[in-house]
């Protein structure tokens, strides 16, 4: 059985990607959660992985001997070991749009990555009132998102970026869940997209896990000063 070491549901965006595509997905996988402490080499979270990743970061997915430590090496991975699964378009120009969208985000939006880090748990509309006024960067961000995500769905008619569940809608739901905790201002349409996703059955399930993370509470404030 193939195992997914993750960090806390409620903060780990960078863990949703992969557990939200295995599990929307319907492959088989046993999880491992390893609870942030602290993120110096010898907190508890560090030693858990040291044997897992030379990153000493989550996600890590394990397949027998092998270890993939990368959200977009193990996307491919599992598209590979899956392909029945369509996990990414079939169309070779969809599919390298998707791929695209989702190297997009693996190194980008930092300003919105940065100023809303995930909380899936909170509703802070009047925190992102306030980034929304004082970061044009985040509201650039957002701009790009919404033009990227309007541009997918009008191609591919909905009602996912590429018509059916793919690896991008895994990759955009941490962002779905940062859009709702602060309650940054996007079109109808798009905020149609967010709730999708967020009722998709892979990604409820993660929202009702990272809600029930009550005893990881203590370690909110100085997760979010590190993010």
């Amino acid at each position: 059985m193939r195992k997914l070491t993750i960090g806390n549901k409620n903060y780990s965006s960078w863990s949703m990607r992969p557990w939200v595509l295995l599990r929307q997905a319907g492959i088989p996988f046993e999880e491992v959660l390893v609870r942030f402490d602290a993120f110096d080499a010898g907190s508890q979270f560090k030693q858990a992985l040291a044997g897992l990743t030379p990153t000493g970061k989550v996600p890590v997915l394990q397949d027998g001997e092998l270890a993939i430590w990368d959200t977009l090496a193990i996307a491919e991975y599992l598209a590979e070991q899956f392909p029945e699964k369509k996990l990414w378009p079939a169309d070779p120009a969809a599919r390298a749009r998707a791929r695209s969208v989702c190297a997009e985000m693996h190194s980008g939006f930092s300003a919105l990555r940065s100023h809303c880090p995930q909380n899936i748990e909170a509703s802070l509309p009047e925190v992102g009132a306030l980034i929304w006024r004082d970061q044009p960067a985040v509201r650039a961000d957002v701009a790009r998102l919404v033009a990227m995500w309007s541009e997918l769905l009008q191609a591919h008619g909905g009602p996912l970026l590429f018509g059916h569940f793919s690896i991008a809608d895994a990759y955009f739901a941490p962002v779905c869940m940062r859009l709702k905790t602060y309650g940054l201002p996007v079109p109808p349409t798009i905020a149609a997209y967010v709730e999708r996703v967020a009722a998709l059955p892979g990604v409820a399930a993660w929202i009702a896990d990272a809600k029930a993370e009550a005893d990881f509470r203590a370690f909110e404030e100085p997760y979010r000063l590190k993010r």
